[in-house]
């Protein structure tokens, strides 16, 4: 299946109703999403999330409800 770019306001739709939040990873400069349950990522603010994007020139991809960030 093919990922396509969407925005953030439909990442953060999509992660809401998956129940997921923006994450970044403990010691790296990673970028995911979680569930809140692993202790090496740390959920941030969507905010916090979109500067770390924009600083890493990332985009958010998504395929049949799979999201991924990826290099833009």
């Amino acid at each position: 299946m093919p990922m396509d770019k969407i925005s953030l306001a439909e990442a953060r739709k999509i992660a809401e109703k998956k129940g997921l939040k923006p994450g970044l990873v403990k010691g790296t400069e990673g970028i995911q999403f979680t569930r809140g349950k692993n202790a090496r990522i740390a959920p941030v603010s969507w905010e916090e999330f979109e500067r770390a994007l924009k600083k890493r020139k990332l985009a958010i991809y998504e395929s049949g409800g799979f999201l991924k960030v990826m290099k833009a």
